[in-house]
């Protein structure tokens, strides 16, 4: 059976504004949650109530692939779940790669622009509105969005040894990368 590869990617229902700050990420709560597995060639699209299939998932992966998921996504899933994610899961977290090299947290709308020419197409604020506004499905979307290109930035990286990234200055940069594909 090939190796499972799961990118991963969620959004929340508050700010770290709203829930007295960042060290309180386990309060900011999932709204929407979405992996694309290579095993199953597929999305899924999870809401809070299917958050412990999200888990599951996430927990059974041969490779946990995210931007910034580690101290981020893990965190705000910690609050629904007694396992340490960080423990359970294999990951390759692509910021923290980069960050390595920059010495500095890049963005990942920096790394897809100039790697791919996609950029994001909202930003995490513009989520937790929707959820204000029960937008779901623009959530849901937005979300799939992220995995996608993280999914790219991801398969680019593998296959050239780089990605690309455009720093503060508007400099163009190639950051090599020892990324492997499923």
């Amino acid at each position: 059976m090939p190796e499972n590869y799961v990118y991963f990617d969620l959004e929340t229902q508050r700010s770290a504004n709203d829930v007295g700050g960042w060290d309180r990420k386990a309060d900011m709560k999932m709204s929407v949650g979405v992996t694309y597995s290579t095993a199953a060639k597929r999305y899924m699209i999870y809401d809070e109530a299917n958050v412990q299939a999200l888990i599951d998932e996430l927990c059974a992966a041969d490779l946990v692939i995210g931007f910034n998921h580690i101290s981020f996504d893990y965190e705000v899933l910690m609050g629904y779940t007694i396992l340490d994610l960080k423990e359970q899961t294999n990951n390759l977290d692509l910021m923290i790669d980069l960050e390595k090299v920059l010495q500095h947290r890049p963005k990942l709308d920096a790394v897809a622009g100039e790697t791919l020419g996609e950029s994001k197409t909202a930003v995490g604020t513009d989520a937790i509105k929707w959820w204000q506004e029960g937008r779901i499905m623009d959530i849901a979307e937005y979300c799939c969005f992220d995995v996608k290109v993280t999914k790219m930035v991801h398969e680019y990286g593998a296959r050239n040894g780089l990605v690309k990234y455009r720093n503060r200055f508007n400099q163009s940069l190639e950051i090599p990368v020892q990324w492997a594909l499923p």
